[in-house]
């Protein structure tokens, strides 16, 4: 490679895209981000111009100036428009969400107007798997018309295509499902590369087994002075759920004493890795029981997070314990924005790559098993009993309400 090609980058958040994209041999010129803690985080890390705003109210020409950029001749345009709108959670909340009439839908706008006005020679647009269910893919739908439109009056030919990825199935210890939405300007279709991993793994596909969290974080040590004590009503419960379980393992279906319901807590609930797994999704804004917590029975430190989720050695996470986590959770594992980076440069600008990942993570050897799990405390055994399953997908509290609502 001898030329590093430009990336405008929207909703930067802490970097996790603009990472892999660095790894894969392309230069962040600006980044434009209205959260003040992650913008902090960035200029910690890189020296990047930033733009700490509101995209909605910063124009495009004021973007381009600070990258010294020029319309048509930015290479790659990224960003993952911020989630809730378009997440599963937040119809699963309500049983109903706003969707595109919430107000946060308008940062698809605020991307689709740079994405017009700029006319890159490629695109990338990240958001969570909720984006593209069937029969609640409003915000999708509008992504697509509006690229058509752009292309009519702009005379370009982008063709998205829109992928969900698994990022266990490309080497990051973590199962995280996104959606990426990937097209190039002069009409050239971008084809989803293989996954080099697998559940299993299988040497005749060339598959890889899924690294694990023991591979990210064996070994590791948190720094003495980052408190990673669990507390509230459950921290004594969890060293009495074995390694890779959560709740459930105290549910009359299970192996621990029938504390809870089947299904009656969210699947976060006291939840703890497994070394010889990846990690589940790290949460961006977790409760004082929600999981995934460290097999010693404590909170993950931010490097062990930032190990997780593929980020470089070498950046800075700003802020206390909440925002860490925050800004940690909320970003896309940097080994998969550089395995799709790396992609993208050789399909669209002819650019093949002969080295690995530079964000790979390696292989440990000698996996420890799993630790014994301790009693439960006695304070607990009171809850002891028959408690009632869930009665099944779309029956819970609020089908029950609308039920006992439509009878009346």
């Amino acid at each position: 490679m001898t030329k590093q090609l430009s990336v405008l980058s929207l909703f930067t958040g802490v970097g996790g895209l603009d990472y892999g994209f660095e790894a894969a041999g392309f230069e962040t010129r600006v980044a434009l981000e209205f959260d003040h803690q992650c913008c902090e985080s960035l200029r910690a890390s890189r020296d990047w111009p930033v733009i700490e705003a509101d995209l909605l109210a910063t124009p495009t020409k004021q973007i381009l100036q600070t990258g010294r950029l020029k319309a048509n001749a930015v290479d790659v345009l990224i960003g993952g428009p911020p989630c809730q709108p378009f997440s599963k959670s937040g119809w699963w909340k309500s049983g109903s969400s706003l969707r595109l009439d919430d107000p946060r839908a308008s940062t698809l706008s605020g991307y689709l107007r740079v994405l017009e006005e700029v006319r890159p020679k490629a695109f990338l647009l990240e958001n969570v798997e909720g984006l593209g269910f069937s029969g609640k893919d409003e915000g999708l739908q509008l992504l697509l018309a509006a690229v058509d439109r752009i292309n009519a009056v702009t005379k370009s030919k982008y063709r998205p295509v829109v992928i969900t990825l698994n990022a266990a199935d490309y080497g990051v210890p973590q199962t995280r499902t996104r959606v990426f939405v990937i097209a190039s300007r002069d009409g050239k279709r971008f084809v989803a590369p293989p996954p080099s991993h697998a559940e299993v793994g299988d040497k005749g596909a060339g598959l890889e087994r899924w690294m694990t969290a023991w591979d990210a974080l064996g070994g590791a040590l948190p720094r003495s002075d980052e408190d990673l004590t669990i507390s509230g009503k459950w921290a004594d419960l969890l060293p009495s759920i074995p390694e890779g379980m959560n709740y459930l393992w105290h549910t009359d279906r299970m192996g621990g004493e029938p504390l809870f319901g089947w299904r009656r807590r969210y699947w976060n609930f006291l939840l703890k890795l497994a070394k010889d797994r990846p990690a589940w999704t790290i949460q961006a804004q977790p409760g004082p029981a929600t999981g995934p917590f460290h097999w010693s029975n404590r909170r993950l430190s931010a490097q062990e997070m930032a190990r997780l989720q593929t980020f470089p050695a070498d950046i800075t996470v700003t802020g206390g314990r909440i925002e860490v986590q925050r800004q940690i959770g909320n970003a896309v594992p940097s080994l998969l924005a550089e395995v799709l980076a790396r992609s993208m440069r050789e399909q669209f600008f002819g650019q093949p790559y002969s080295e690995p990942p530079r964000l790979a993570v390696r292989r440990r050897r000698a996996c420890p098993p799993p630790a014994p799990v301790a009693a439960v405390p006695s304070k607990y055994l009171a809850l002891a009993g028959n408690h009632v399953a869930h009665p099944g997908t779309g029956r819970g509290f609020l089908y029950a309400t609308a039920e006992a609502t439509s009878t009346v």
